[in-house]
């Protein structure tokens, strides 16, 4: 009986991993990684660029978006306006900004648009030098967000995907992932200066980000129930057969 539970057991334990793993949407960190320096982007004017030679200066704060998206990318946007208003630190002189398109589809003119549209309400200086919004094409894109860890996946015309920062140093090395659509001008002040020297930092939101998943038909972070149910199962299925293992045999008197 003990060797079917805990069978049965390891089962569930084995589903849980693969579910785990199956999971296509979200971020994985890839802390104190470089950048590939082979990446070429599309800038506002269509002309095509290093992106290792845009971020050589200083560092820089980089996100995903799709300039077309009707759910995410505008919180996104609007959580990284909020946070460059209140920070005392200078656009595109401390640090800067690099919006990439991942639609492929998605060109340059779109890209100047948006720009165009976030200049009027950020209210620091420095945004067209300091703010610099990209497209870039299918290998490019692929490319560039397996070297990030972000993963996306496209739904008819549009595409589910997570929001956040992820913080570049001069030299092109990751060190902080910034999680969510709102950002606290200490903490993103803090992730910049960690970039600047190459520091990598852990993401505090982590365990969060993994309980919440985006639900764009809300617009809105939910809680996982699934992946929650899944970590109970997989913590009480561990403590039973941690039982059944240390549990002693009893012995019968003759």
């Amino acid at each position: 009986m003990k060797q079917i539970l805990a069978t049965f057991i390891l089962g569930l334990l084995a589903l849980s991993y693969a579910n785990s793993q199956n999971q296509k949407i979200g971020i994985i960190e890839h802390l104190d990684e470089y950048l590939p320096e082979d990446i070429h982007v599309i800038d506002i004017n269509g002309d095509t660029v290093l992106l290792s030679s845009v971020i050589q200066n200083k560092p820089t704060v980089l996100n995903f978006v799709y300039y077309r998206c009707p759910g995410i990318c505008t919180p996104l946007m609007d959580g990284i306006t909020e946070v460059v208003n209140l920070s005392d630190m200078q656009l595109s002189q401390d640090y800067q900004i690099v919006t990439i398109s991942f639609d492929y589809t998605e060109n340059h003119e779109l890209a100047l648009k948006k720009r165009n549209n976030y200049s009027m309400i950020v209210e620091k200086e420095g945004m067209e030098k300091g703010w610099l919004f990209f497209t870039a094409d299918s290998s490019n894109v692929a490319h560039l967000t397996k070297a990030t860890g972000f993963s996306y996946k496209k739904t008819g015309n549009d595409f589910i995907h997570t929001a956040g920062l992820i913080l570049i140093s001069p030299d092109g090395k990751i060190t902080r992932y910034l999680n969510g659509t709102y950002f606290l001008p200490f903490e993103f002040k803090l992730a910049v200066i960690e970039a600047s020297k190459g520091i990598p930092g852990p993401t505090v939101n982590r365990i969060l980000q993994f309980c919440y998943s985006y639900d764009p038909a809300g617009q809105a972070y939910v809680l996982n129930i699934t992946k929650v149910a899944g970590i109970l199962i997989i913590v009480i299925a561990g403590l039973v057969l941690l039982v059944l293992t240390i549990k002693p045999k009893k012995t019968v008197k003759t």
